[in-house]
């Protein structure tokens, strides 16, 4: 009666009973989720914002004594330093081939599968299969069983083409970041192709019909119709595949160790983290590589919405 009082003082009616019962209900239904979300915030959010904490620090464990603030002298060290620099170019070479490459590749099995032939679900399946490959497997297969100059596949392609005379080439160590780029188009080629057919599958196949009937030919229909329609799909397979491969950490690692100019940022980071043991300077370069991505994440997700609502409509 008195909180009644007050709310008709106040001016603000009462809620209703059915409001309340329908306001318990919602958190009721919350509740349940509720360990679930903070369990998810503790393991993904709080150690990042320890990483942003550390970035800010001067923390050396070669040099304990010296540790407290540092301000942006961290990310100042990490922009102005010329082994980052590299890194950030190696990155952006490998991200940018590596994309590229995949997406025309992509694209050119898409338009295959896209055909009906008998064995169809099958050989999309193994089409599928280096993308299912965990990436440090696949990274040991490239450089073991493919580069080996004394017992690789390609090395043994070349002798048994052009005899026990063929050339023996040390295709890491000629080719460093050729071999990188060769093995990560390898696995992540795939990825675009599902992407790339999902967008061709979705075609109007009546309009494609009636332009054949019409007179246009195949790169006619290609060119005006199919691009056009896939141009979305080709943004958002370009874009989630340069999220992942600009954190590509497992094949520079283990097909270089990051030697012969191919340390990306990832390896920059691991090498001042492990090996220089600044702590500070490596949280403000994964600060930044962390931002980067957030900035590709971004536009990736209005290309999905707007992909979406197209798709809606």
């Amino acid at each position: 009666m008195a909180t009644n009082t007050a709310l008709a003082a106040s001016g603000k009616a009462a809620p209703a009973p059915s409001q309340r019962l329908q306001g318990a209900g919602d958190w009721a239904r919350r509740l349940p989720l509720l360990p679930a979300l903070i369990f998810t915030i503790a393991l993904t959010q709080l150690p990042f914002v320890m990483t942003i904490i550390v970035s800010f620090m001067n923390w050396n464990a070669y040099y304990p004594d010296e540790r407290g603030f540092a301000g942006v002298d961290n990310f100042v060290r990490v922009f102005s330093n010329v082994n980052a620099r590299k890194a950030v170019l190696v990155t952006i070479i490998l991200t940018v081939s590596v994309v590229l490459i995949s997406l025309v590749l992509g694209l050119l099995i898409a338009l295959l599968l896209d055909r009906k032939f008998r064995g169809r679900g099958i050989v999309r399946t193994l089409m599928i299969t280096p993308f299912l490959v965990v990436p440090v497997a696949a990274a040991l297969l490239w450089k073991h069983a493919l580069y080996n100059p004394e017992y690789g596949l390609l090395n043994g392609m070349l002798t048994a083409i052009f005899g026990d005379n063929a050339p023996q080439p040390d295709w890491i160590s000629n080719n460093p970041l050729i071999a990188i780029i060769v093995a990560l188009v390898w696995q992540w080629t795939p990825f675009m192709m599902l992407i790339l057919l999902a967008g061709l599958t979705s075609r109007p196949m009546d309009v494609v019909e009636a332009a054949k009937i019409d007179g246009a030919s195949s790169w006619q229909i290609f060119t005006h119709m199919t691009l056009p329609h896939l141009r979305q799909y080709i943004e958002l397979s370009g874009l989630l595949g340069a999220i992942y491969v600009v954190q590509n950490f497992d094949h520079v690692f283990t097909i270089t160790s990051g030697g012969l100019g191919t340390a990306n940022l990832p390896y920059f980071i691991y090498q001042t983290f492990y090996t220089a043991q600044d702590y500070g300077r490596a949280s403000a370069a994964g600060v930044v590589v962390v931002i980067g991505t957030m900035i590709i994440a971004t536009l990736a997700l209005r290309t999905a919405f707007s992909l979406f609502k197209e798709e809606n409509k």
